[in-house]
């Protein structure tokens, strides 16, 4: 009688670490398993953050908000000044663009009032 599958192959008993393409392969599957399966681990960031333009790590994020609110109306200012100088599609595209900081001030502002309100309120016992 004719066996419809083949004998198993033999299994090798060797560890998995007898050489060293073994150890960095299992290594790396680990890496990936705990990239994956476990992401609560602690990992090493990808690129390192640019240090030229560094805001100090003290300020307060009320005044951060308000210097973003500075600068964003500014922008509007530049964006909407320039848009005067142009004619055609381009003046459509930068009164888009000055519309677009015009919307980040905005929310910038709503965030500010926000915090306003918060540090106003009594506080309940």
């Amino acid at each position: 009688m004719i066996k419809p599958t083949p004998n198993p192959p033999e299994v090798d008993s060797t560890s998995p670490y007898e050489t060293l393409d073994s150890k960095k392969f299992h290594e790396a599957a680990e890496r990936a398993l705990d990239h994956y399966l476990n992401p609560l681990l602690p990992r090493k960031p990808l690129l390192k953050p640019n240090t030229r333009y560094l805001i100090a790590p003290g300020i307060d994020s009320e005044e951060l908000l308000a210097d973003a609110c500075e600068t964003l109306t500014s922008a509007k200012t530049m964006a909407n000044d320039f848009a005067g100088l142009v004619d055609g599609s381009q003046r459509h595209v930068l009164l888009g663009i000055a519309q677009l900081i015009m919307l980040g001030e905005l929310a910038v502002n709503r965030v500010l009032d926000n915090l306003e309100l918060k540090a106003e309120a009594p506080a309940v016992a």
